[in-house]
């Protein structure tokens, strides 16, 4: 079945209840009423509501209606956020440094508002020391705590622990917050460019007449 509304002549029903085109209620009408109306308002008559007793039909410009819909959805799909999962490995006994620097990640991350998937990966005899991981996941959540949140608590997966961490902020809000910072700098780096520089040429000549005034001339 066509998702399509059914327009003028191909609407099959004795009758309709009649919306104009600012949106005024017209009333129950029969189809051929309404048909003129629409061809004296140089408008389409419009099927939006199929399901009504009887249907409800509106007077439009069908061709701009479909024009203007299709840019409306163009732009939520431009807009759209689609929540990423991130991943993050660590080793249990991760040296400071290292340790600064995946933390330094997953903040990255969480601003733009992805969510992480911490994993600590075992080796060897570290299988035996499962707290080293879960000490090392509930530092790291501890640290980036006013970014994100504990979205899956830790867990052992084989030779693996995992913890999921969530964004506090959507992603939506992210994206904005990242344009409206990248339209500041745009806007200062041409602020900084369109600058005027000093010039200091139109001032010498008057500094030399001020300077021959005051010398006093040789009698």
């Amino acid at each position: 079945m066509s998702a399509e509304p059914r327009i003028n002549d191909r609407i099959r029903v004795p009758e309709v209840r009649l919306v104009g085109p600012s949106g005024e209620q017209v009333g129950i009408v029969p189809l051929a009423k309404a048909l003129e109306l629409a061809q004296e308002y140089d408008l389409d008559l419009v099927e939006v509501a199929a399901t009504a007793r009887p249907p409800v039909c509106k007077l439009m410009d069908y061709g701009k209606f479909k024009y203007e819909s299709a840019m409306k959805a163009r732009e939520a799909r431009k807009n759209q956020a689609h929540t990423v999962i991130k991943e993050m490995k660590l080793r249990p006994k991760i040296d400071p440094h290292d340790y600064d620097t995946k933390k330094g990640h997953v903040v990255r991350f969480l601003k733009q508002g992805d969510k992480v998937k911490i994993t600590i990966m075992f080796r060897g005899r570290e299988q035996s020391r499962p707290e080293l991981g879960f000490r090392l996941l509930q530092r790291l959540a501890s640290d980036v705590e006013d970014l994100g949140f504990i979205e899956s608590n830790p867990k052992q997966d084989g030779r693996n622990m995992i913890m999921v961490l969530g964004p506090h902020k959507k992603k939506t809000e992210a994206m904005a917050e990242a344009r409206e910072a990248q339209a500041a700098r745009k806007a200062e780096r041409q602020g900084t460019t369109d600058a005027p520089s000093e010039d200091t040429t139109a001032e010498a000549p008057a500094a030399a007449d001020e300077a021959s005034a005051e010398t006093p001339s040789e009698a």
